[in-house]
């Protein structure tokens, strides 16, 4: 009987120490493995950065080289790609019509920010699955450079969540640009 007592009384504890040392591993491999945020964000100040170009009407280039995707707006395309495609389809559309809306979107977005310092405002996602970092930008006058976009007519709305902080507002200015005639709804 004794024996049998020792030999459980020695499984419990191997089965203990097991237990803990399993932990210890998974909470090690965790941590070795977690996705931990870019120290870009940690480190880079995105409270005064210069846009050196505009790639289109909802894409910018920074002074970093970084690629820049507005939050919450969609331009036309100007350039050949499937998205071109997909959206003459979809708004049953010529693609040179299509394709010289975003030119208008791209001068508009252009003019306003290209050469200016703007100050970003992240949601909850940081990066697309590009690459490109996603913001809401603002001009050093305090323009909201994604709200002016819609509310100028030049910009559709794209809300994904997690993304959505002004998609109210978006859908407010979007609807406002539409009954008003603004920009591409001419």
């Amino acid at each position: 009987m004794k024996r049998k007592t020792v030999f459980l009384i020695f499984i419990l504890v191997f089965l203990t120490v097991f237990s803990g040392c399993e932990q210890v591993a998974r909470k090690s491999f965790r941590a070795r493995h977690k996705k931990a945020a870019p120290a870009e964000f940690a480190q880079k100040d995105y409270g005064s950065i210069l846009v050196t170009r505009a790639v289109d009407g909802d894409t910018l280039v920074l002074a970093d080289g970084q690629r820049l995707r507005l939050i919450g707006i969609d331009t036309p395309e100007m350039h050949e790609s499937s998205k071109l495609r997909r959206d003459s389809q979809r708004m049953q559309q010529d693609v040179e019509v299509i394709k010289a809306l975003g030119r208008r979107a791209y001068q508009f977005t252009k003019e306003l920010v290209e050469g200016k310092k703007v100050r970003l405002e992240f949601d909850i996602e940081r990066r697309d699955k590009y690459g490109r970092l996603l913001a809401y930008a603002y001009l050093e006058d305090g323009t909201f450079v994604n709200a002016e976009i819609i509310r100028q007519g030049y910009a559709s709305l794209m809300t994904y969540p997690p993304n959505v902080k002004y998609a109210e507002l978006f859908l407010k200015l979007y609807q406002e640009a539409r009954v008003n005639k603004r920009g591409l709804w001419k």
